[in-house]
């Protein structure tokens, strides 16, 4: 599962890296990113054109009668993509790019849990699967473009953390996840854990347990994890 993730790259860099169109000028720094709260997703027009857009994590599908759905529905796994309903038609029709400088698990301690922040070795932006969704509140008409982002089994350097991870492309396969006429096989091939040595990780403060807490010092890494007092 993938429940908190730090994106703080700029949007002219974001751009730059993976060739996209602002329609977002300015991003905020989130050392903390959580679900339900609006972060920048990478889309890809009929034309071809890639843009930069800002969507509310957490997934809400078209037929959803409200939103307390989305909570839920924050990761999706790569296994079962083209069958659960929730996922099955974005997985067609609606899949995305969501740029992260890294993202956080916990190991199991005997005085509690100790977040690690995993991320690329030379700080090269991540760029996890996602799917999007376009849902419209009833009561007034408002518009909602949410998405969620894909899991896979984690590779054996995350399992000590965790058995699940975003499925994290490389770069030479993002054209054919956002490429709308891929075929199943092809898609298929690209949902696998990435290799170790694209990511490496490191103990931080359990301040990061907190939602509320953010700032860069959330992955400064703590140099004794197990003397760290919890948040």
């Amino acid at each position: 599962m993938c429940g908190r993730y730090v994106q703080y790259s700029p949007a002219d860099a974001i751009a730059d890296l993976f060739g996209v169109t602002l329609e977002i000028d300015v991003l905020p720094p989130r050392y903390n990113a959580a679900p339900m709260q609006w972060l920048p997703v990478i889309r890809r027009r009929p034309s071809g054109e890639r843009v930069l857009h800002a969507l509310r994590w957490g997934l809400l599908p078209s037929w959803a009668k409200d939103e307390t759905i989305a909570a839920r529905l924050i990761n999706a796994r790569a296994e079962t993509l083209a069958e659960k309903p929730a996922f099955r038609a974005a997985y067609r029709a609606r899949r995305c790019i969501v740029p992260a400088d890294g993202f956080y698990e916990w190991a199991k301690r005997p005085d509690g849990k100790q977040p690690y922040f995993i991320h690329a070795p030379d700080g090269t932006v991540l760029a996890f699967a996602g799917l999007w969704e376009r849902w419209t509140r009833p009561a007034n008409g408002e518009v909602i473009d949410s998405f969620t982002i894909v899991t896979t089994r984690a590779n054996p350097q995350i399992q000590a953390l965790h058995d699940r991870m975003p499925v994290i492309l490389a770069p030479e396969v993002v054209d054919v996840w956002l490429d709308r006429t891929a075929d199943p096989p092809r898609l298929s091939e690209v949902l696998r854990p990435c290799a170790e040595e694209r990511l490496a990780m490191r103990p931080v403060a359990r301040a990061v347990g907190n939602v509320r807490n953010e700032g860069p010092e959330l992955i400064a890494e703590v140099v004794d994890a197990d003397a760290d007092p919890a948040a």
